[in-house]
């Protein structure tokens, strides 16, 4: 009988994860699924390039994962049993599992903030970005809009929406002040580009409210005809509903090689995963993590499964690459544990390399059993027992 592998998502992690134990485990021994709500894959490090009119190349899982032994299944999750290892999917249908990778990711958060749900737009999905791409499309010169929160979704989005629209009034309210966690020559590259984009900072403005047509925060409110919300991200909730150790945010507690701390038989990698990093500090929400932790996750499953010795691969940083609309663009050099050095590539070169960054995590979701070479390896332990390291 084969080892039922199912993998929750198809984001990076949850293709990346589906790809490589395809090319780690052999197709008689193991049946991987993929789960996904969506055909396509979608590069979400681009969706405020969508938002702004920019053509995405399409990628369907299907085509993608055709030959890779790669089961693709389209429909929501509805409910995971981790106890009595099951997923629930939209329509009713189960599926039974040996081994779980749970890569749900996670989607915008309001933090609660009053009329946010109502009023403000998100680019944290596709959905999301192609309403906000039809609320730009039809503004009139001259409207203000507002992106709201200061990290590195925020300053893509705004600089991106500035570039594409000169002839609206493009501004940008966060709770600290403007790239506060950059070292000094990144945070003076990003206060240069803002300002020849004529883009409006506010700083230490935390937004209480959103309306239709402004936000309002302790020093007065700020006109938007269309609020983007980017302040944070929240977790997928199934987890939480679910007999899995999680932290307070929802994400599922693991350990060094992506395996939950309470149920062996279940991975979790992504945004979904509370994972340790360099310095004991928790791995940030973002590709720079989930992608590793992919690799990890992927490796030790296929050790644990075939006898192999299990890998030891630390996720660290080395750089944050930050987009500045299509022609500028901020590499910030970091510690393993991402505190940012003096160090940082600035200009037409530093967009160039964050262009060939998104190019290769695509590249790598695109051809999931291409890449380094490995050998497959046979399940070595029964097939439907429960795995110890």
């Amino acid at each position: 009988m084969q080892h039922r592998i199912i993998v929750l998502g198809a984001g990076y992690s949850g293709a990346i994860a589906a790809g490589r134990l395809a090319k780690r485990l052999r197709p008689e021994d193991v049946a991987i699924t993929l789960v996904n709500a969506e055909p396509d894959f979608v590069e979400r490090v681009r969706m405020h390039q969508l938002a702004t009119g920019q053509a995405l190349k399409p990628r369907p899982l299907a085509a993608m994962f055709k030959g890779t032994g790669v089961q693709v299944r389209i429909a929501r999750v509805e409910a995971v049993d981790a106890d009595r290892r099951r997923v629930t999917l939209s329509g009713g249908d189960e599926l039974e599992y040996d081994t779980l990778v749970y890569a749900l990711g996670s989607g915008w958060n309001s933090q609660g903030v009053s009329g946010t749900a109502e009023h403000a737009e998100e680019i944290a999905s596709r959905p999301g970005a192609l309403r906000l791409r039809g609320r730009l499309a039809a503004l009139r010169a001259g409207r203000p809009i507002l992106v709201v929160g200061g990290g590195l979704t925020g300053v893509e989005a705004a600089t991106e929406i500035a570039e594409a629209r000169p002839d609206l009034d493009v501004a940008l309210a966060t709770s600290g002040e403007l790239g506060d966690w950059l070292a000094p020559k990144g945070r003076g590259h990003l206060r240069k580009v803002f300002t020849k984009l004529g883009i409006t900072v506010h700083e230490h403005a935390t937004v209480t409210r959103v309306t239709a047509d402004h936000v309002a925060t302790a020093a007065g409110e700020i006109p938007a005809d269309v609020t983007v919300w980017t302040g944070g991200f929240a977790v997928h909730p199934i987890a939480a509903a679910t007999t899995l150790e999680i932290t307070g945010s929802g994400q599922i507690v693991v350990d060094k090689t992506m395996r939950s701390v309470s149920h062996p038989d279940v991975y979790a990698v992504g945004d979904a995963a509370w994972a340790m990093g360099p310095g004991d500090k928790p791995l940030r929400m973002s590709c720079a993590s989930g992608t590793p932790a992919a690799w990890q996750a992927a490796d030790a499953i296929a050790a644990r499964l075939t006898g192999g010795q299990i890998p030891n691969m630390p996720v660290r940083y080395f750089n944050q690459c930050i987009s500045l609309g299509r022609r500028e663009g901020l590499i910030q050099y970091v510690t393993a544990d991402d505190r940012a050095v003096s160090a940082a590539l600035t200009g037409r070169l530093a967009a160039f390399y964050k262009e060939l960054v998104c190019k290769g995590a695509a590249w790598g979701v695109a051809n999931p059993t291409l890449g380094v070479p490995s050998r497959r390896r046979p399940m070595t332990r029964p097939q439907t027992a429960e795995v110890q390291a």
